[in-house]
């Protein structure tokens, strides 16, 4: 049998293995596969995906790797590697859609997931705020400060401005910990009720912080925060 043949026969059952059982029963690797035989067609990419998740942990992190980091990968070129950005651009707007237009107190789970999505393996901070009309649905979402592996720029007035300008009655703020403990530190605290104060002439309401993890979220209102 030939390499391009038992290539073929290994491609075809990954896909009978997914049509018959789901993504559940696939490993990490073997679902990067699946995607990567649409980039390289004529090659083993078995050993690419399975450096991939070693370099990079898992799928959401493969997915959150820049292109230059990707392209480092041995057997990934630029293309690939633009190609790969498309599973985050993807999963973040399926997310998304399960949380836009609803109301937050009964699509929560659904928008930390979102979050977590969006923030959970980026290596950088980034700054995140939610905005919520009067029956309290997310009617939009915007970054609004991304820095260095712990620190992102917050400005109390370009929040305000922008729930100005989307109508606004009540944000959500949330950033994330590249370091991987949600933890929020006294910085976090103090910005927080900072931008609870200067929101409050203006009549818009801070619901919650969220602080995004590696493993794990955590919730300003809940810990007693706010």
């Amino acid at each position: 049998m030939t390499a391009s043949a038992t290539h073929t026969g290994h491609r075809d059952r990954l896909r009978e293995k997914l049509t018959s059982a789901g993504g559940l029963a696939l490993h990490d690797y073997e679902l990067l596969e699946l995607y990567l035989f649409r980039c390289i067609p004529r090659r083993d990419v078995k050993p690419i995906a399975k450096d991939l998740i070693a370099r990079f942990g898992d799928l959401g992190g493969v997915a959150s790797a820049s292109v230059g980091q990707l392209s480092s990968v041995r057997g990934v070129s630029e293309k690939t590697a633009v190609e790969l950005k498309l599973i985050k651009a993807l999963s973040e707007r399926l997310a998304r859609e399960q949380v836009i237009g609803r109301r937050v107190i009964t699509s929560w789970s659904a928008l930390v997931a979102y979050c977590r999505t969006a923030m959970q393996h980026a290596t950088t901070e980034q700054f995140r705020v939610l905005f919520l009309d009067r029956k309290n649905k997310l009617i939009a979402d915007e970054v609004l400060g991304e820095g260095t592996i712990d620190h992102a720029p917050v400005y109390p007035r370009e929040v305000v401005k922008s729930a100005l300008a989307h109508e606004a009655s009540a944000i959500i703020l949330v950033h994330n910990h590249p370091s991987g403990d949600a933890t929020p530190s006294q910085a976090d605290i103090e910005m927080t009720r900072t931008l609870m104060e200067i929101c409050k002439p203006f009549e818009i309401a801070v619901h919650d912080h969220l602080v995004i993890g590696r493993e794990n979220t955590a919730s300003f209102k809940t810990l007693g925060l706010m």
